[in-house]
């Protein structure tokens, strides 16, 4: 894992971080698979990734195609999206939340309460 983000990186991670882009939690610099993405929403399974200007776009394609099967969704914006339009930048990124299913649907535990007491149970 890089240690020094890049600027765009640190300026897009002020607004994602604390859950601030309408609750959304984001990791930085998560591992998933093999791959460390910029940042990640669990929840989601969506993976935004910054690029700079010396991308290998094959390398990208092939990356980006393996973590689609295994169910995950890549968002790209270049270090001059971030730097010149983070409001498009962010909208962009609430329109692709708000598509996505949620990762755990239909987990939580059953909400029904028990009876209190037989007779209850029984009508």
């Amino acid at each position: 894992m890089r240690r020094n983000p890049t600027e765009p990186e640190k300026r897009l991670w002020r607004h994602l971080s604390a859950s601030q882009l309408k609750g959304h939690k984001f990791r930085r610099q998560a591992m998933i698979d093999y791959y460390i993405a910029d940042f990640f929403c669990p929840l989601k399974k969506l993976i935004v990734e910054v690029d700079g200007d010396t991308h290998d776009i094959d390398s990208d394609f092939k990356r980006d195609d393996r973590l689609r099967k295994k169910g995950y969704r890549t968002v790209r914006f270049t270090n001059l999206d971030v730097m010149g339009n983070m409001d498009g930048v962010l909208l962009a990124l609430l329109n692709v939340l708000e598509e996505a299913p949620d990762r755990w649907v239909g987990c939580r535990a059953s909400t029904t309460p028990n009876p209190s007491s037989e007779e209850e149970g029984l009508k």
